[in-house]
């Protein structure tokens, strides 16, 4: 019986994992990076070992220090979580042979699945070959052989890219996986990612947990996942699940799996088999009654499952919460995550807390928010909800694209395929601020200063502020006055004023806005604002031509033969920035001479270094 669980892991997955232990009574042992040493995962834990290494980034990647750390804590047992090694046999036979228990599919099953190029060829689909590919065939997918979450891929449309893409996505696979392999397939456009949750045991029985709809992606990462999918026909339902089910028994499968499928024209087409838990388990859970980290432990126990699973009940549906701006080529964003909070009435799973840094070494997801009801579109709306109501204080985040989409037409008619954000995103992004909210954080800002200090007897000019809405940077002025009725405004009446909460009549209709402030930033309702300096700071001017780093990260590589005095062009990639585990392109922003170069690989870099200049040439 397992009675200690190290988890192979960081984040939100340690966490989760974690929760169920503890309820089960088994006793938890965390890893963490020196990046990691406050995390809350090695905060919750029973007890937590540090592992060094060359960088945060490769620290999770150390199977041999993992060993070593889970028998100096005197664990039995490791999960591996999801990412990471989490798909590495290799490192689960190092488990094994150290005397401790793997709670994960056996060695072989990982390598005949893990490897998607094998898996491929396990389920009858051969993978293009490289050096065969022409333009007939594009466009295609370039992808990680090994590990998942969109790590590694790449659309290529044409030919002269492919070379290109190819290295970029080895590198980021090698980055993220530890295995630079990569492959080529078809890319079908217009297709749903629909897959099928299976758990498997030792004793022969294998279920197909139903289905789920992943198809709302940015950067082949999802975003939005549910369960179950909708709008399949009972045919093609079934034979999803009867293909998942022979691909786990063709490897003799044991534990949690996941079987994925791009679903387009009514036909299902094998994508890969991952051999771990997946991000979107809870809506699973959800629907089926089931905790699925209890059920690996129960697998790794020997225990079995039961001869069918429990029938589905209602639909969940999950959005991904990334800090993280989607107007900006979903650049990562950087800060301190002051306060994350949402109604009782979802789940929510994180590996934050209030006041955690948001750094650039690992995966922008700050949590998972999952909304279970009796149907879909009753799921649907208590999300969009629940994400409204939630208070998110800190660096920028995807949660308005988030509760936009949950209401987007396309989307809750159902059937929505992986271009959704290709199409919608423009909309789905358009600013609309609250004309109230600058006017709110204002009143409360005024609050508790002096009436006397700023009521005159005479009439007066009023008080004036500048706030700068985020991240759109629309700045707004704002007018007040102290008057000896206390503050007012013109066109709104000023119920209360107080510094958390502002109260005021527009039109005959009370609203009211909770203001909270964190240095310059203040949100109201949820909106973020800055407050601007009445006399602006002068701004450094920068050459133009500048090529300014737009997030903090690692300098990764850069273009072949870069150097200053070399001609390049307008659009050519030049320099190429890891964050978050992404890796983001910086390109000429004119053709011209680089008379400048600052960038290196390895560096480190802050938002808004200067990486490079380019001199646009004037022929």
């Amino acid at each position: 019986m397992i009675t200690s669980v190290l988890v192979a892991n960081r984040g939100e997955i340690a966490c989760r994992v974690f929760r169920t232990c503890a309820e089960l009574g088994i006793r938890t042992v965390a890893v963490y990076s020196d990046a990691d040493e406050d995390a809350l995962h090695a905060r919750v834990a029973d007890a937590a070992v540090r592992l060094p290494g060359a960088s945060p980034a490769e620290t999770y990647l150390r199977g041999d220090l993992i060993v070593k750390a889970a028998l100096a804590a005197g664990a039995d047992a490791v999960h591996p979580g999801y990412g990471f090694l989490s798909e590495n046999a290799d490192f689960a036979r190092a488990v094994a042979d150290a005397g401790l228990i793997w709670i994960g599919p056996p060695p072989e099953a990982i390598e005949a699945m893990a490897s998607k190029t094998r898996a491929k060829e396990l389920m009858g689909v051969e993978p293009l070959k490289t050096g065969d590919i022409t333009a007939g065939d594009l466009p295609v997918l370039v992808k990680a052989a090994a590990g998942g979450g969109g790590r590694g891929m790449r659309v290529v449309r044409e030919l002269s890219d492919l070379d290109e893409q190819l290295a970029a996505a080895g590198a980021e696979a090698l980055s993220a996986f530890g295995d630079g392999e990569v492959f080529v397939e078809p890319y079908i456009e217009g297709g749903r990612h629909v897959e099928v949750q299976v758990m498997a045991d030792a004793h022969g029985t294998v279920w197909a947990l139903g289905t789920r709809d992943c198809s709302l992606q940015r950067r082949h990462q999802k975003v939005i996942e549910e369960a179950p999918a909708p709008g399949l026909t009972p045919e093609l339902e079934a034979s999803l699940r009867e293909m998942a089910v022979r691909a786990a028994r063709a490897t003799d499968y044991r534990g949690a799996g996941t079987v994925e499928f791009l679903v387009a024209d009514g036909k299902a087409h094998f994508l890969e088999m991952n051999t771990r838990l997946q991000v979107e388990h809870p809506v699973t859970e959800a629907v089926f009654g089931v905790d699925l980290v209890a059920l690996q432990l129960g697998v790794a126990e020997g225990e079995p499952l039961d001869e069918e699973p429990p029938a589905v009940r209602g639909h969940s549906v999950e959005a991904r919460l990334y800090a993280e701006d989607p107007a900006a080529g979903w650049a990562p964003q950087t800060g301190t995550l002051h306060r994350l909070s949402v109604p009782s009435a979802v789940r929510l799973d994180t590996g934050f807390t209030d006041g955690d840094p948001i750094g650039v070494h690992y995966d922008a997801m700050l949590a998972k928010v999952v909304a279970h009801a009796p149907t879909r579109a009753e799921a649907l709306r208590k999300l969009a909800g629940a994400l409204e109501r939630a208070v998110v204080h800190g660096p920028v985040t995807n949660r308005e694209l988030l509760v936009r989409s949950l209401r987007h037409p396309e989307f809750t008619a159902g059937g929505a395929d992986t271009g959704f954000y290709d199409r919608h995103l423009a909309a789905l992004t358009a600013p609309d601020p609250d004309p109230y909210a600058p006017l709110a954080a204002a009143l409360a800002d005024a609050h508790g200063r002096s009436r006397f200090g700023g009521w005159r007897n005479v009439a007066s000019q009023p008080q004036v502020k500048h706030y700068r809405t985020e991240p759109d940077g629309t700045e707004r002025e704002v007018r007040y006055r102290h008057t000896r009725d206390g503050l007012a405004a013109d066109g709104v009446r000023v119920v209360r004023a107080t510094p958390a909460l502002v109260v005021l009549e527009v039109d005959g209709v009370v609203r009211k806005f909770d203001v909270a402030v964190h240095g310059e930033r203040v949100y109201v309702n949820g909106a973020a604002l800055t407050a601007l300096p009445r006399l602006p700071e002068p701004v450094a001017r920068q050459e133009p031509g500048s090529l300014l780093a737009p997030m903090p990260g690692t300098v990764v590589r850069l273009a072949e033969g870069l150097a200053e005095g070399v001609t390049v062009a307008a659009g050519q990639p030049l320099i190429w920035l890891e964050a978050m585990k992404m890796e983001h392109r910086i390109t000429a922003p004119a053709s011209g001479t680089l008379t400048a170069l600052h960038a290196a690989p390895g560096r480190q870099v802050e938002v808004g270094a200067l990486l490079a200049v380019v001199q646009e040439d004037q022929s």
